[in-house]
This record gives structure tokens, sequence and C-alpha cells, in this order.
């Protein structure tokens, strides 16, 4: 079976009705979709994706921890309802102890879910607009009534909604004290000392933003989200070396000659991956994704979707995190630098650079742990089609559209994350393939937490 999409009417309609409570002061009562549990975490991700793709001075550093976070609270909203699975309260990096249902009372467990990602992504993204904060009310008021049908007993509403905004609410106060709390406000630090040694980054003239100040230069120092995370061994970088001989030399014209020549497919990977903030979801929103693209098409119920989306959360934010502590560790240079100095002076790469230090890939690193925990939970091997931007105007300027991308396995998404860095002229071989080796050993931990009794 070859897995494409979710069934996106529900959440299309869902927003249809969001759009009018906005605009219409006395709306007419709508007729409401029948919503089944399962495809419940589907939709609250896809207005996680939509609020993180339009929130201002979002960046992918912010927005996987506000994926560690949601999925998260996902997970722990419903999993006491689910015989043969634990809380992973108790588990992770100086969590607090989560909240837990009453003995011999009964829950339902979608309106928790359904609370608690309302409360949960409200509070991550503070700084969203008003109209977006109407469509998550909206949505979690739409939901209420659908589920609520199921559990006619008033007690049994109030008392499953007060569980899911209490786990909410007890997670993002821990969230507070991660270092990452509100990070939009210090996306560039002014008071930043940068390296100036060879081999250094710079800020390019071809440039993903005007900001000549690295993003998030402190993100590396922030707490993991597992234990395992936290003393995170660096592994060694190439030595700086302008001879031709040099495998530094080397590593950077393999991007030079191949990204002068890229053919209309390569192009296309390049662009696939790209996932800009403010136009897409970001790079982790991408992976957030890729779990919906499963569990919709699977069928998947609702612990197995809500543990996925948890699973996905967890590897993108300590990635993230892992990834930077490396990146300013050593706050290696991209290759428009060194190519423009030692090769070839009128060079551009085909893809601008991003505002941080190279090595290691950040999509290689986050894919590889999202690659790992998805494998754990659906197997190595799945056909698989990502639609993610199947409906992206093309672009002109380049002369590429987007084309969704056939897979055999998680992996092969990884691997192709990784090159597309490599093809758009921002990333040496050298990079993806630690960034994906590192990524790999955080999807491992996440897999190794008790989440099976």
């Amino acid at each position: 079976m070859i897995l494409t999409n979710c069934k996106p009417y529900l959440y299309c309609y869902c927003l249809i009705i969001l759009v009018g409570a906005c605009r219409d002061p006395a709306p007419s009562v709508p007729v409401l979709p029948e919503i089944s549990e399962h495809e419940l975490p589907a939709i609250w991700a896809n207005m996680t994706l939509h609020i993180t793709q339009h929130t201002p001075a979002n960046s992918p550093t912010f927005a996987s921890r506000a994926f560690g976070y949601i999925g998260l609270t996902m997970y722990e909203s419903v999993v006491h309802g689910f015989a043969g699975k634990n809380s992973l309260s108790g588990q992770l990096n100086d969590m607090p102890p989560l909240p837990i249902p009453e003995e011999d009372k009964q829950y339902n467990w979608a309106l928790s879910l359904n609370a608690s990602q309302a409360y949960i992504l409200k509070q991550i993204y503070q700084q969203t607009s008003d109209e977006n904060k109407r469509k998550i009310d909206s949505l979690e008021s739409v939901l209420k009534i659908v589920l609520g049908k199921e559990a006619a007993d008033e007690i049994i509403i109030n008392r499953s909604i007060a569980f899911g905004q209490e786990v909410a609410s007890v997670i993002f106060e821990w969230s507070k004290e991660d270092g990452g709390h509100r990070g939009y406000l210090k996306n560039f630090d002014v008071n930043f000392v940068q390296k100036s040694d060879r081999g250094n980054w710079r800020p390019p003239f071809f440039a993903q933003t005007i900001s000549r100040l690295p993003l998030h230069p402190n993100w590396g120092e922030n707490r993991t989200l597992l234990v395992e995370n936290a003393d995170w061994y660096i592994p060694p970088f190439l030595p700086y070396d302008s001879l031709n001989s040099s495998q530094y030399f080397q590593e950077f014209h393999r991007v030079y000659d191949h990204n002068t020549n890229l053919s209309q497919e390569q192009k296309e990977i390049a662009m696939w991956w790209n996932d800009d903030p403010g136009e897409t979801a970001t790079p982790p929103g991408h992976s957030y994704n890729l779990v919906t693209l499963v569990v919709g098409n699977k069928n998947s119920d609702m612990i197995t979707a809500a543990e996925a989306y948890a699973r996905v959360g967890l590897a993108v934010a300590d990635a993230f995190v892992v990834c930077w502590k490396m990146k300013y560790h050593y706050f290696s240079e991209r290759p428009s630098t060194y190519i423009s100095e030692y090769i070839d002076d009128e060079w551009e790469p085909f893809w601008p650079d991003p505002p941080f230090p190279a090595f290691p890939s950040g999509h290689a690193t986050q894919a590889a742990a999202v690659a790992t925990v998805l494998s754990d939970v659906f197997g190595e091997k799945l056909d698989f089609v990502d639609v993610t931007h199947s409906k992206r105007k093309k672009d002109k300027l380049r002369n590429v559209e987007y084309k969704e991308r056939h897979f055999n396995s998680f992996w092969e998404v990884a691997e192709e994350t990784a090159y597309s860095r490599f093809l758009g002229g921002i990333h040496s071989e050298y990079d993806n393939v630690i960034g994906l080796q590192e990524g790999k050993k955080v999807g491992e931990h996440v897999n190794s937490l008790k989440w099976d009794n």
C-alpha cells in the first residue's frame, strides 16, 4: 500500500467553521461532521502546523521545541486510557510529576486530548495573532460538541477536559525553565561575540535573512527533553586547510562541482526540503507532518497516533539542541565563503545560506532522529508518498515545481533530506554524514524510553 495523505477534508471543514465563527457575530449552527477518535490527533497536528507557519518570527529552533512539548502533551493527555502504555512522567529531564486520573472514574480521552492541545498550543505560541487564537478556540469548541456526543454525562465531559488542561499546564510550566521559552524574542543576539578565525562562519551575501548575526547562538545550552541527550559528545570536525589536496578543500569542491551542474530532478529535491519559516511550517514541521501522512492512511488508533507525534516531537526538539551545541562549538563556515575565496569568487549556491554555522547539518540531524523513531513505531519498510508541498506554487526564479516524493522507508526520507542540502550548496557531504549519525543517536534514545509496560 502506498501512503499519501490523511483525510484533509476534516481539517478544511473545521477551518471553514472557524473562519465563519470569527467573522459572523451570530453564525448559524452548522451541521457538524462525524469525527472518529483516531482522526483527532491528525486534526490537531494540522492546526499546530498552521499556527507554526502563520506565526511571525518563528524559526526551526523554536518550532522544534514547540513540537516537542505539544506532541508530548498529546500523548500524556490520553496514555492512561490505554492498557499496556506507560506515561513518560518521571522519565524525562527534570520533569515534574504529571497528573494521574482519579481511580474508578470514567474519562472521555478524546475530549482530554482536545482540551490539552488547545491549551498547550496557545501557551507555547503566546506570540501568535488573536485571529489564530480564535481559530484554536473555535476548533476546540467544534470538536468538543462532536466528541461530547459520546459522553452524555456532563460530569465525565468536565472531568476529561479538566484532566487534559491540567496535563498541558504542568508540561507548559516545566517548559518555561528549559532556556527556550519565548525564544522568538531573542532570535539574534546582538551581544554575541562571533569567532573570526579562518574557517569560521561569516554572514554571506546570498542569504535567507538580512540579519548579519547567527540564529540562536545559545540554543545548544537549552535543557534537553531526555537526560540521555544532555551531555552530548561532540564528534571531531575537519581541520581547516586551503591546500587543494586536503580533505577540507575536497569537501567544498564536491559541493561546487555538483551545484554548478544540477539536473532538474536534483533541483526538485533541493527545493522540496527548503521549508522556509513563514512559507512553511519549518523543517521540523515537515517531519511532524510525516506522522499525519502515515496515521491517516493506516487508520492508526488514537494512542498509536499520539505516541508517534510525541516521539517525533521529542526527537526534533532534542535534535536541534544537540545540533546547535555542535554548530556553535565549531562555528564552521558554509561552502559559499570557502568556495568564493579558493575556488570561484563568482559562485553562489543554488539555495541561499541560512543564518547559522554549518557543521553538522540541522536537516540531516533532525531527519535522522525522526526516521529512527518512526521506523520503530511503523516498521523499517513502508511505501510512502510525501505530499507536504505538492500544492506550493512553482518557484519561477529557479524554474522548479514542487513534486511529491516517493520513498520506501523513513530512512530514505532522512537521506534525501540531508542530500537536498548538499544539492542546495549549503552543506558539505561531511556535514550530512555526521548529522545523520548524530541524529540517529537522538532517535534511539527516544525509542529507549519505556513506552510500553
